[in-house]
């Protein structure tokens, strides 16, 4: 035993030094670091605005009668621009090489960048940093850049919350955003002792890359960090960005979609390359590795706090796996549509889900997903290019998300690339090669609508 704590206590020791030296390398002023990067900031903004701009349609065009679990509005139709003189069914009808040949894989389908992705890091909406601030105090502004998409295209903000436990009690949140300012008196009746205190971790903000009280931080005043909730807001999602810890060198880093923690106690695969098998080894990684780009000697510096293992990461999974999907209510207990609820296009849709379309063999069973990976192989579609600092190439394997909920999550794919699930739709037609009717899409979309 006392080798092994001499073995740690150098490891540690040599992870101090290499932090120390790269700090001591580091002969820029805080206060030089803000200008600098500061007027920085226009010309990246600029870039990122200029290529959402060429990809997407993003004016606020909600889908008629159908909106979030909550009541924000939907946004419906593609949004993805085609490149000049080809239709959606005219693309649906060539190879993957005629594609990548000819130049025609919509700009919009190609991986989506950072806001700034040379520099990375975790990026807030504006919503989630005004009311975190007025609650807390805690101020999750970037001095060197902003969100990127516009607020209508994100999830409803605050989202509602649904216990596994509770679903007498609909929405427990009562409309709240839950920090450690208002979560025990909102669920100190409905959660036990155990499960609190899972729910008081995951809203305690700990050091991060980019909010901690080092001087190479990116907010302005010194922080005590990040908790899980500022981007599973509620247990769900406000689309916060960031880039991957574990890929390098940097233009390989795929910007994260911040994925909804609902119904995560049926689901067997997580982190960034879903190397994480259980929530708890995710939890007490994030903490350990994520927070900080997968650096453990920049941790050291900033503040890590590990979690210990039997007391607080198991009570913060234990809360996590009550977090419910939202209610659906043409659905039976199978995950099928109850054909007294349904519509004509919403029964089409639900066979074309199944059949034609392809979705159900991946996303099967009452969940909506088989808890695996697969590699959609999009490179087949296009040449490698590098779009505003990342290097567009093989993705990999993603996993199979869960579309129980789904119109509650935009944007889609694992890095955002996707607006709607129209784009979701004409995106998947094209990779898998289904070649479905302008009408197909609309019953497809509309069942999608009811899950």
């Amino acid at each position: 035993m006392a080798g092994k704590s001499l073995t740690r206590m150098a490891a540690t020791i040599a992870m101090l030094a290499g932090a120390a030296l790269t700090m001591a390398a580091t002969t820029e002023s805080f206060s030089d670091l803000v200008k600098r990067l500061q007027n920085e900031k226009p010309t990246y903004a600029k870039r990122q605005a200029d290529l959402l701009g060429q990809r997407y349609d993003l004016a606020n065009r909600p889908a008629a009668g159908v909106a979030m679990s909550d009541g924000k509005a939907v946004q419906a139709s593609v949004r993805v621009r085609l490149p000049n003189g080809v239709s959606w069914d005219q693309l649906a009808a060539l190879t993957p090489d005629e594609i990548r040949q000819r130049d025609l894989w919509p700009a919009g389908f190609y991986p989506l960048p950072h806001p700034h992705h040379e520099a990375g890091g975790m990026v807030f909406p504006q919503p989630t940093i005004d009311e975190t601030k007025r609650q807390t105090q805690r101020d999750l502004a970037r001095f060197d850049m902003d969100y990127d998409l516009p607020q209508h295209m994100l999830p409803q903000f605050p989202a509602p919350i649904y216990l596994t436990t509770r679903p007498d009690l609909g929405d427990v949140s009562k409309g709240q955003l839950v920090t450690l300012a208002n979560f025990h008196a909102l669920f100190k009746d409905a959660l036990n002792p155990k499960q609190l205190e899972g729910l008081r971790l995951l809203v305690t903000p700990f050091p991060q890359q980019q909010f901690n009280a080092t001087e190479d931080r990116r907010a302005l005043t010194a922080n005590q960090g990040v908790a899980c909730f500022d981007c599973h807001t509620n247990g769900h999602t406000n689309a916060a960005t960031h880039t991957v810890g574990d890929i390098r060198p940097n233009e390989h880093r795929h910007r994260i979609d911040t994925p909804s923690l609902r119904g995560v106690n049926v689901q067997r695969l997580f982190g960034s390359q879903r190397a994480l098998k259980t929530v708890e080894d995710f939890t007490e990684f994030e903490q350990r590795a994520a927070y900080f780009d997968g650096d453990p000697s920049t941790a050291a510096l900033k503040g890590v706090n590990p979690l210990e293992r039997g007391s607080q990461v198991h009570f913060m999974a234990e809360f996590q796996a009550l977090l419910d999907f939202p209610p659906a209510p043409k659905l039976d207990v199978f995950g099928k549509l109850i054909p007294a609820k349904a519509s004509e296009s919403e029964l089409r849709g639900e066979a074309i889900f199944n059949g034609k379309g392809k979705c159900a063999v991946c996303h099967s069973g009452p969940y909506f997903t088989d808890n695996s990976m697969h590699n959609l192989m999009v490179e087949r579609f296009f040449k490698p290019r590098m779009i505003n600092g990342r290097l567009a190439s093989a993705d990999g394997p993603i996993k199979t998300f869960t579309l129980r909920g789904i119109k509650d999550s935009p944007p889609y794919l694992h890095d955002d690339r996707l607006m709607t699930l129209d784009d979701t739709v004409e995106f998947f037609n094209l990779v898998l090669g289904t070649r479905l009717s302008v009408d197909e899409k609309k019953d497809l979309v509309a069942f999608l609508y009811t899950l």
